[in-house]
């Protein structure tokens, strides 16, 4: 298994760097939940978004009731009909259904159409999520007039790559050495959060590689 997935926040506390996106998470959380809601959540690469999607998902809905597509390019037609169905029904365990749509700026026109109906009678048992980067978002909104409705329907978490290449750095190096990875002080990984633009999983995938341990050799 990848570092990046193999040592992936399973809970809110876990999840570094995001301190708004969370505390938006936790408050409408304690307001009764993510159930009945569509959450479109966008940042830059490796900063979380995948991550917090499934942390929400999880809230509501046990890991068998969860859908995620990797690619809104791949949720076509039969896809929608799949979820139209399922949604019909409560899951087990906790009751709820959640659908993960990632890269959602690959949606196509006449999916987000249908999207807009679904959306605005969401089941008070399921909760959709959108991920993408804000680059992708902008784009959706020039390639495709349809793109403003989606989004007006969604609750927005929107992720920051500012200022996060100590927090970062400190949870690959403790990632790191948990590996057998490890062979720099922190600065170095400050170093490599910077190289990588504070994307977190660009820097596990060239910690995994080899090159921190390497280094110390």
């Amino acid at each position: 298994m990848r570092l990046y997935d193999k040592h992936r926040p399973a809970d809110l506390d876990s999840v570094v760097g995001q301190p708004k996106a969370v505390a938006v998470v936790r408050g409408i959380l304690a307001r009764g939940g993510f159930g009945g809601r569509a959450v479109w959540v966008s940042g830059a690469s490796g900063t979380g978004k995948t991550t917090i999607a499934r942390i929400i998902a999880r809230t509501i809905a046990d890991g068998y009731h969860i859908t995620e597509y990797d690619s809104g390019a791949d949720f076509g037609a039969a896809e929608l009909a799949q979820v139209r169905e399922s949604m019909q029904y409560h899951g087990f365990g906790k009751g709820g259904r959640a659908f993960i749509i990632n890269e959602a700026h690959t949606l196509r026109a006449p999916i987000i159409a249908s999207l807009l109906g679904l959306l605005e009678a969401l089941p008070e048992h399921c909760v959709f999520i959108f991920t993408t980067t804000k680059a992708g978002e902008d784009k959706l909104f020039e390639d495709q007039l349809d793109s403003g409705p989606l989004m007006s329907r969604c609750l927005k978490l929107a992720l920051t790559n500012q200022g996060l290449a100590e927090a970062f750095a400190e949870r690959a190096l403790m990632i790191a050495r948990s590996e057998g990875l490890d062979g720099q002080p922190l600065e170095a990984y400050i170093k490599l959060m910077r190289k990588c633009k504070n994307n977190l999983r660009a820097a596990l995938c060239e910690i995994e590689s080899g090159c921190m341990a390497a280094a110390a050799e």
